[in-house]
């Protein structure tokens, strides 16, 4: 399986990485979410996602504790900023804050979270001085539909967005009907979200469905295993499952060796149907 995208400016975006969503609120398991985070990068996971809304900054503070160690170079870290905050003289405090956090002075890729208020021009301008600086080294979107992707590509320097990340699993499909198509034309790749579905009722039916055992036992792998490689099968894709248990980090590791056949999504099909219609973005 291929391991890296290559970005527009010529630098290179792991495929699949860690999400940090939570990691940071409980205090009683911080070691073991460091440790988690630790033995990723070691099994590498060098892709590290947060935000500056998780935990108010809490899982940006965890992962500098974590990477503080580590050769910087190696590692490929992202955040995002708050819609509110995505213009000039609020973006540059929440960069800052966030770099502060994480112990490092530079982003590999900075998001705009999700789409808000402030014009996307404002918000392109501010992430291209951004750039300039050498702040950040690529910028993106997160939570973008087709038609805010093709309003964005009208701004000016829109194009130069490097991903837009979004929710995107076997039991959620959407994407698949119309953004992920404009996404290969374009060549933008997708950040896929929860790509292991979150726990609940879909994550249950998911991992009790008949076929996907079938497919799992075949190569003796677990079912969260194969929702990655389900998601991973999409070339210009990088996904960043969360978890905050070593062992389950590594688990998640062990897909960049695996890949499924033409007659494994034959039958996943057949289970789980793509989508036939439009549908909009799930974002939780």
């Amino acid at each position: 399986m291929q391991k890296y995208i290559q970005l527009k400016n010529g630098s290179q975006m792991p495929r699949l990485g860690m999400g940090a969503w939570c990691l940071g609120d409980n205090t009683a398991k911080r070691s073991e979410e460091i440790e988690a985070l630790q033995a990723g990068i070691d099994s590498g996971l060098t892709l590290i996602d947060t935000a500056e809304m998780y935990g108010s900054g809490r899982s940006e503070d965890l992962i500098g504790e974590a990477i503080k160690d580590y050769d910087r170079k190696d590692l490929f870290l992202v955040s995002k900023v708050y819609p509110y905050n995505a213009e000039k003289g609020k973006i540059e405090n929440s960069v800052k804050s966030s770099l502060k956090r994480l112990g490092t002075d530079y982003l590999d890729m900075y998001l705009l979270h999700w789409r808000g208020s402030i014009p996307l021009s404002h918000t392109v301008r501010c992430m291209e001085e951004l750039v300039k600086q050498g702040i950040i080294r690529n910028w993106g979107v997160s939570n973008f539909d087709t038609d805010d992707m093709k309003e964005l590509m009208e701004v000016p320097d829109g194009q130069n967005c490097a991903v837009n990340q979004v929710l995107y699993h076997l039991g959620s499909r959407g994407i698949e009907y119309d953004l992920l198509p404009w996404h290969r034309e374009k060549d933008i790749p997708i950040m896929a979200y929860c790509p292991i579905a979150q726990a609940g009722a879909l994550r249950t039916s998911l991992v009790k469905a008949p076929i996907l055992n079938q497919i799992a036992d075949k190569y003796n792998i677990s079912i969260v295993q194969l929702l990655l490689l389900f998601v991973m099968r999409n070339d210009n894709m990088t996904a960043i499952p969360r978890s905050s248990k070593k062992e389950h980090v590594l688990e998640n590791s062990r897909v960049l060796d695996l890949e499924l056949t033409d007659e494994d999504m034959r039958l996943i099909n057949s289970e789980f149907p793509p989508p036939a219609k439009k549908m909009y973005l799930d974002i939780v």
